[in-house]
């Protein structure tokens, strides 16, 4: 008997209207449906959680970067002299109490020169209050927004700086305690550096904390912080003597080792409800199979392959996993666009803080969508609901007609 027409063709018109008719149940295919449904639902929102929770672990690595190395460098070197040494930013670094009428908070007061502070972005272009001309010329120091909050002082208020180690006199070393103009607020958007870090002047730095004529530190700043072996590689060589160096990977090994295991457990986790979601499809295409065996008897007799058996069964539960991968990235990518706006609506509708600054050391929630990422993703979702399909297609194909004919 001849095959028919619509099935000459592997993934011909008559094959895909075969599956689609079976993913719409019929009243007594009810449970079916309803599983398929659930499938559905599964994929989606494991390709939508997935691919947001990736792109929110990418926002945070992004933006930490981009605060911690747009105001710390990516090479420090701390040798005994700065001789020698070009295209650096020369500091003085120290702790210190910074006080006023209302409140005290500690602080790392750093010495910088104008041109250097000039040069970081992340402080340069996010004056809130006063300015930064003439900061080589005054005693005006610039602090962080929240340091001013917390201390009730505005740009053109004095704050008084309390160093341990002051003058030495018979009675020991004495504290040194000194008030200075505030010339600027910054906030850089993390909490920890907005309520910490205090600018002075390089040359005042180093009266302050008694160093005549020399540094605390060197910081080197380059285009590409993933390069950093390289850079430290010339810095050694330009030096010419044993220095030493510490970079950001060191400085920060902790917190952004911590970052990637969170980021690496949580892909995996969320992974697996992509794969549940692709066992669902394998539990209901079993069960389609059980109850279109009749279905299966008839086109076998009428000429229809084991191979268009096959392939009608395995697009009936991968359309479930493409539509659902689709309109989990589609979820996911409108989620991504305007998850600091939907951040604060859930906070206004909950009356709760989602997202503390001071927990999570940023001011607004980020996401960042990396397209390989992304694409892996999808293409991870798309492969595991197709291997989903591969055992009930073949159970079906595999299905003698005059047993499936049997079927009730």
């Amino acid at each position: 008997m001849s095959e028919p027409s619509g099935t000459a063709h592997p993934f011909g018109p008559f094959e895909w209207m075969l599956s689609m008719r079976y993913l719409r149940a019929r009243r007594q295919e009810g449970f079916i449906s309803v599983n398929a449904g659930f499938s559905f639902l599964g994929i989606m929102l494991g390709v939508a959680t997935l691919i947001i929770v990736m792109a929110v672990m990418n926002g945070f690595r992004k933006e930490l970067l981009e605060k911690i190395l747009g105001l710390n460098g990516h090479l420090l070197i701390q040798p005994g002299k700065v001789e020698g040494i070009k295209l650096a930013a020369p500091i003085v670094e120290g702790q210190a109490l910074a006080s006023s009428p209302l409140g005290a908070s500690g602080v790392l007061l750093r010495g910088v020169r104008a041109a250097d502070l000039a040069k970081l972005p992340s402080v340069a272009t996010n004056i809130r209050q006063g300015t930064l001309e003439g900061f080589d010329e005054g005693q005006g120091v610039a602090i962080g927004r929240r340091l001013a909050d917390q201390l009730s002082l505005r740009a053109g208020d004095s704050v008084t700086l309390v160093a341990p180690r002051g003058a030495v006199t018979p009675m020991g070393t004495t504290p040194r305690i000194k008030a200075y103009k505030i010339a600027a607020v910054f906030e850089i958007g993390m909490s920890e550096y907005d309520a910490a870090f205090v600018f002075m002047p390089l040359s005042e730095a180093q009266a302050y904390f008694n160093r005549a004529g020399d540094v605390t530190a060197i910081e080197v700043y380059t285009d590409n912080p993933d390069q950093v072996d390289y850079i430290r590689k010339l810095v050694a060589e330009a030096a010419n003597r044993p220095i030493f160096m510490v970079d950001w990977r060191q400085r920060n090994a902790t917190f952004f080792n911590a970052l990637q295991v969170e980021r690496n457990v949580m892909f995996l986790i969320l992974t697996i409800i992509v794969i549940v979601a692709a066992f669902n499809i394998t539990s209901g295409l079993i069960m389609l199979v059980k109850d279109k065996g009749r279905d299966i008897g008839i086109l076998r007799t009428m000429g229809v392959t084991q191979g268009a058996i096959m392939r009608v069964f395995m697009m009936t539960g991968a359309s479930v996993g493409v539509v659902g991968t689709l309109v989990g990235f589609l979820l996911a990518l409108l989620v991504c666009l305007n998850i600091e706006s939907i951040r604060r609506f859930v906070s206004w509708l909950t009356n709760t803080e989602l997202f503390s600054p001071e927990l999570y050391f940023l001011s607004k929630l980020p996401a960042d969508l990396d397209g390989g990422e992304t694409m892996a993703v999808v293409v991870m979702a798309l492969a595991l609901s197709l291997l989903a399909t591969l055992y009930p297609a073949w159970r079906a194909a595999r299905l003698d007609p005059v047993e499936a004919l049997r079927y009730e």
